[in-house]
């Protein structure tokens, strides 16, 4: 489910709202909610009776929903996402019984808040067979160090006279091999030194016309 900003929110105090803007940016890095002994020391404080107090008016205001005595049952409201609901599964084939609850999140965060995440659209067919399709938009995150990319990702790489192309991933010694999925087209050959590698492959989004 996403919460939607409530109408009704009452407006934070300076105080108020340097704990809530922590705590929002602590449970978007760690993906759960820190404990008040953190608060306390994040808040520069010496006792947990100011987080506390803090705690009963974002709550009461509209900002989170906390279990008092019970830190890391706090949830932010408004600004965080719980993610997509799964609703079940769909057939391909022949019918099923059609969904009636959800059951669980498909959570995006983890993928969409890494860090320098970038799109590139596809162009052309040479990765049909890793189901990567003409006019796909592929979602790259950065690499900072080439020798650490394993064998078989697919990789965003800069070549020499070719621009960036999207292949597969294979280091060979001194030598680099860019390789396509889809037999009509030949592998990338290059020494090492003349591929930058740009990207690894995180997801694909497909757009679909409507």
């Amino acid at each position: 489910m996403i919460h939607g900003l409530s109408a009704a929110r009452d407006e934070l105090t300076s105080a108020q709202r340097e704990l809530y803007d922590w705590l929002r940016d602590y449970i978007r890095e760690h993906r759960h909610s820190p404990s008040i002994r953190q608060m306390v020391e994040a808040m520069g404080l010496r006792s947990p009776a100011p987080i506390q107090s803090r705690l009963r008016h974002l709550q009461r205001k509209g900002w989170i929903t906390w279990q008092e005595g019970q830190a890391r049952t706090l949830q932010l409201l408004g600004e965080e996402s719980e993610g997509v609901p799964v609703l079940g599964a769909v057939a391909a084939g022949g019918l099923i019984e059609s969904f009636d609850d959800v059951q669980e999140h498909l959570d995006l965060a983890p993928v969409l808040d890494r860090r320098g995440l970038f799109a590139l659209t596809v162009n052309g067919d040479s990765m049909v067979d890793a189901h990567i399709a003409d006019g796909d938009m592929v979602l790259m995150e950065p690499v900072a160090d080439a020798s650490r990319v394993r064998n078989g990702t697919i990789v965003a790489a800069m070549v020499p006279g070719a621009g960036t192309t999207l292949k597969v991933f294979h280091g060979e010694g001194s030598q680099v091999r860019l390789e396509p999925s889809n037999p009509a087209y030949e592998p990338i050959v290059l020494p090492a030194e003349d591929v930058l590698v740009q990207g690894t492959l995180v997801a694909v989004w497909r757009p679909v016309a409507v």
